[in-house]
């Protein structure tokens, strides 16, 4: 068998595509020792691919992005969240986005992921950063729930299932971004190009594995309910709902490929929030290596 890393941002529901591989023996059945990495600070992530700590990463996309504009050597080889998973949940006694004027909004990070999603949003209510509300980094969603729960924190976005379960306990939601944003490439199968072409076959094989992965989410209700109680600890029902909202709206692509849409939106999004004008010239396949799964697909047998 032969060794392979993914590294992830946190145990959360964001990796149930690998998870289900792993549990169902796809990738074992392609002759790989699959280690999955559960990493909580997000810019650590896409590190661990550049000093080569891992092969693999279910990274923020604009992580990847970055390190093009760098003069990096990542790649979008495959779609993970291609479209938004969240609601954005706020504490009892908020009921708009209108309310979040001078409160504290959760961010997995400053520089990336969910905070220039945050910043269009609250832009078109008419609420500016840094002067209108106060960003707080905090990591990725599981971090973004404890603090809400603390009162650290007045909202943030929460990805199924956590949406469900804040709705239950009495917390609301001040919007669904997905109605607003329908396409948005929030994380992304990413690979260091150096690595993929020294290390073809045994990418291919992760591949094939990834494939078929996908397609189990899709058609196995019964074993992705199960795969996603035993990694994250969630209750039966709540991860039915997150995989009916998951499947509904394809936020996992069941041909496990990235978005271009979605990552022409966060290139769009960010280089608006970000006053980089320069990026909303760039084309969202620059970012995307699609030979890769195309030859895995073609593989399958």
């Amino acid at each position: 068998m032969d060794p392979l890393t993914l590294v992830v941002v946190s145990r959360n529901y964001f990796n149930l595509p690998a998870w289900i591989g792993l549990h169902a023996g796809l990738f074992a059945a392609e002759g790989i020792a699959l280690q999955i990495d559960h990493i909580e600070g997000i810019e650590e992530v896409n590190e661990r691919i550049r000093d080569g700590r891992a092969q693999l990463a279910y990274g923020v996309t604009e992580h990847v992005i970055l390190d093009a504009e760098g003069g990096g050597h990542q790649a979008i080889i495959g779609g993970n969240v291609n479209r938004l998973p969240f609601s954005f949940i706020a504490r009892p006694g908020l009921a708009r986005l209108e309310d979040l004027r001078g409160k504290k909004i959760g961010v997995s990070s400053l520089r990336a992921g969910s905070s220039s999603l945050i910043m269009r949003l609250l832009a078109a209510r008419g609420l500016h950063w840094p002067g209108d509300y106060e960003l707080v980094p905090c990591g990725p969603i599981l971090a973004r729930w404890d603090m809400l729960r603390q009162g650290k924190i007045d909202a943030g976005l929460q990805g199924a299932p956590l949406n469900h379960i804040a709705l239950d306990l009495g917390f609301v939601s001040l919007c669904e971004p997905r109605d607003e944003v329908p396409n948005f490439q929030f994380t992304s199968l990413d690979v260091d190009l150096r690595w993929a072409r020294a290390n073809r076959d045994l990418l291919l094989r992760f591949l094939r594995g990834f494939l078929r992965a996908h397609e189990k989410f899709y058609t196995n209700q019964a074993f992705a309910r199960e795969v996603a109680m035993r990694e994250t600890g969630i209750e039966a029902r709540y991860a039915d709902l997150a995989w009916a909202e998951y499947t509904r709206d394809a936020i996992f692509p069941r041909d496990a490929e990235a978005s271009a849409a979605g990552v022409q939106a966060l290139i769009e999004t960010s280089a608006l929030i970000r006053d980089l004008p320069a990026r909303a010239r760039t084309r969202a396949e620059d970012y995307i290596d699609r030979s890769w799964l195309t030859e895995a697909r073609a593989s399958l047998r």
